[in-house]
C-alpha cells in the first residue's frame, strides 16, 4: 500500500495519517452512472438540438 501511495505522490507520513476510509476513496474506481446509451442520447438530442 505505501508503494501505491508514493507512486501516487502520497508522502509517507501522510500515508500514515490516512483512516482506511480516506485511503479508499483515494484507490477505489470512481461511482458514477453508467455510460449513456444510443437510446438516451438519442432522445437527448431531439430534446436539445444545437441548430446546426
Amino acid at each position: 500500500m505505501l508503494r501505491i501511495a508514493a507512486q501516487m505522490g502520497v508522502a509517507p507520513e501522510a500515508f500514515w495519517r490516512l483512516s482506511l476510509k480516506e485511503w479508499r476513496m483515494l484507490t477505489e474506481a470512481p461511482r458514477g452512472a453508467a455510460p449513456m446509451g444510443r437510446t438516451a442520447l438519442k432522445r437527448l438530442m431531439e430534446d436539445w438540438p444545437d441548430g446546426g
